[in-house]
C-alpha cells in the first residue's frame, strides 16, 4: 500500500481569499495555493492586474482563480469580494489577509498622527474586517482558516518604517485573540515576513542603493527571500497538514537578526 506524504498539503476541496494576491508575495501565494488544487479568488486594489495575475495561475495550474477589485479599507468593497466568492465557489475555506504597506520616514521624530491612522486602518483593520465578514462562510467549512501576513518588523525595532511595524504589531495581538475567540472553528495564525525583495520595496520610498543592501541581509541564510519561501509556509498553514496550529506566529524571515539595514 502506497503512502503519499504530501497528502495533507492539498487544497482540493478549499475556496480561498487573498487580499493584495494581484503581484509580489501575494501573486506567490495564490499561485502556490491554487496549484494544490484549491480556488482562489484574488482582490486587489488594483482590479485589472488581479483579473490578468488570476487568468495567468488558472492557465498555469487548471484550477478555477479569478480576480476583482477590492478597497480592504471600504467594508462595501470587502462585502462585495465575500459575495462574489460564495457565487462562484459555493464557500469560503480560507482567507489570507495578505493586504500591507507602509513608506520608509525620513524623521521618525515628525510623523504626522495622520500617517499612523491610515497604517492601521490598512495593516490591522482591513484584516479584521475582512475576516468577520468571511466569518458566516468560514465556520461552515472543512479545515477553516485565517492566516495573516505579518512583518518581522513588527517585532524588532523599526523607527524608520514605525507606523507599518506599529500596525503590524498590532495584527499580531488581533491574531491570537481571534484564535482564542473562534477556538474550535477557525483556525487563525501570522506569517511574520522578513525580507523579500520586491516591485513593492521601490514603491515604498526605498532606494536602488537602499534594495541593494537589503539584498544581503544579515541572516543566517544570507539571503532576502522570495515569495514563494513566504507561500510554502502559507500552505502549510492554510492546508489540513497544519490542522493542530493555532494561534501562532511563524517567522519566515532566513533566520533574520533584530538588526535595522535602513540606517537612521
Amino acid at each position: 500500500m502506497s503512502y503519499d506524504a504530501f497528502a495533507e498539503f492539498r487544497m482540493d476541496g478549499h475556496d480561498v481569499i487573498i487580499t493584495g494576491g494581484a503581484q509580489n508575495i501575494g501573486a506567490g501565494i495564490a499561485r502556490t495555493l491554487s496549484g494544490a488544487g484549491a480556488k482562489v479568488m484574488i482582490a486587489d486594489l488594483n482590479g485589472e492586474m488581479a483579473a490578468e495575475t488570476a487568468a495567468e495561475i488558472a492557465l498555469a495550474t487548471g484550477n478555477d482563480c479569478r480576480g476583482m477589485a477590492c478597497d480592504v479599507t471600504d467594508k462595501a468593497a470587502i462585502d462585495a469580494v465575500v459575495r462574489a466568492t460564495v457565487d462562484a465557489f459555493g464557500g469560503i475555506s480560507t482567507l489570507v489577509n495578505n493586504v500591507g504597506w507602509g513608506g520608509r520616514q525620513e524623521d521618525p521624530a515628525a510623523i504626522p498622527e495622520e500617517e499612523f491612522i491610515a497604517s492601521y486602518r490598512l495593516n490591522t483593520i482591513s484584516a479584521y474586517r475582512m475576516s468577520m465578514a468571511c466569518l458566516p462562510h468560514l465556520e461552515k467549512a472543512r479545515n477553516a482558516t485565517i492566516t495573516n501576513s505579518g512583518s518581522f518588523s513588527s517585532a524588532v525595532p523599526a523607527y524608520d518604517i514605525l507606523p507599518y511595524a506599529t500596525a503590524k504589531a498590532a495584527l499580531n495581538q488581533m491574531m491570537v485573540s481571534l484564535a482564542h475567540l473562534l477556538h474550535k472553528r477557525v483556525r487563525v495564525n501570522s506569517v511574520l515576513i522578513g525580507t523579500v525583495m520586491t516591485a513593492g520595496y521601490g514603491d515604498a520610498g526605498i532606494d536602488p542603493e537602499m534594495q541593494e543592501r537589503l539584498s544581503h541581509p544579515d541572516s543566517l541564510t544570507g539571503r532576502p527571500g522570495r515569495p514563494e519561501d513566504v507561500a510554502n509556509a502559507m500552505l502549510w498553514l492554510c492546508s489540513p497538514a497544519s490542522r493542530w496550529v493555532s494561534g501562532q506566529t511563524i517567522n519566515v524571515h532566513g533566520g533574520g537578526t533584530v538588526v535595522r539595514l535602513f540606517g537612521r
